[in-house]
């Protein structure tokens, strides 16, 4: 378990990194190019990877191995995900310059959101340990879902929060110049801007109920799994404009996703009668994800057009 110290720690620094993201990339829209976007998630792994380093260094193989698992597992989750952000911003309009903005917070939101219900999943399988078994058949549930869906069309009509949020207050039809509220005939209205980051949000938290149970299977330290949680998070944004343009040709990654979910809930189910090694695991987790990886580049069918799809079915 990690010490006071080390979480207060952690936190500072999470913190000041936050801070400093946006500070100089949130206050003002704009666009990223692809460059800019794959230096900035170089900086965010490396960060992370230092981070892993000074775990080895600190705390042993097992903590390194472990958290950098959960890295893996969360990563690949919100690539995955990343195409619902997608359709979430072709749903609103959003001007591409304008979904940066969007994003910081929306981090922001998902950080606080996960260290919530890291505590509270601590706290619940300390006191049941038998919910480590409801887990893993939630887990294998999600795997099984994932690899037999048919389509990631976004509903946005059923999103309960956002109907709640247009039923309380007057929406706007612009964003007043990239930003979330604006004055109109003497009332506040909210813009599509915070709709957006309302939705991405929403679709965060089901996010989290995958990937929080599969670092769970991993490890049960809190402080590894909310760090490994949050280091994923924190290059979520980078990410996304350097995957936003060709991320449907990744098309065998949800498979990959699904598969690593698939071992992670087995392995918490058959956990009384075999323990597997945190090493095992690790390469377990790290050969999915890169023969998924591998089959999309290699699969050279073209990429069938679902936000568009997605789209379409919105407006019929």
């Amino acid at each position: 378990m990690a010490s006071t110290g080390l979480w207060i720690g952690f936190g500072a620094g999470l913190l000041l990194l936050l801070v400093i993201d946006l500070l100089v990339f949130g206050r003002k829209p704009r666009s990223f190019s692809l460059r800019e976007g794959a230096a900035w998630t170089a900086v965010w792994i490396g960060i992370s990877l230092t981070f892993d380093l000074w775990l080895w260094h600190h705390a042993g193989a097992k903590a390194a191995i472990e958290f950098l698992s959960g890295y893996l597992v969360e990563k690949s989750l919100s690539v995955d995900n990343l195409f619902i952000f997608i359709l979430i911003f072709q749903y609103f309009s959003i001007e591409l310059a304008r979904q940066h903005r969007v994003l910081v917070w929306g981090i922001w939101g998902a950080l606080t959101l996960r260290g919530l219900l890291i505590a509270a999943g601590a706290v619940f399988i300390k006191a049941f340990s038998w919910s480590l078994y409801v887990l893993g058949a939630f887990l294998v549930y999600a795997a099984l879902h994932l690899l037999l869906r048919k389509s990631k069309a976004v509903h946005m009509e059923a999103n309960p929060v956002l109907r709640w949020v247009r039923k309380i207050i007057p929406t706007s039809q612009d964003d007043g110049g990239g930003n979330f509220f604006v004055r109109r005939d003497g009332r506040w209205m909210v813009t599509p801007l915070l709709l957006a980051l309302v939705a991405i949000e929403s679709a965060d938290l089901l996010f989290a109920m995958d990937s929080i149970p599969a670092v769970f299977g991993i490890t049960r330290d809190p402080f590894i799994v909310f760090s490994s949680n949050a280091c994923a998070v924190l290059g979520l944004r980078a990410l996304y404009f350097v995957v936003a343009k060709w991320i449907t040709q990744l098309r065998h990654l949800g498979t990959g996703v699904a598969l690593i979910l698939l071992f992670i809930g087995l392995k918490m189910l058959a956990a009384h009668w075999v323990e597997i090694p945190s090493g095992i695991s690790l390469a377990v987790i790290a050969s999915l994800l890169a023969a998924a990886t591998m089959a999309s580049l290699l699969d050279k069918r073209p990429a069938k057009d679902d936000a568009k799809n997605a789209h379409l079915e919105r407006q019929g």
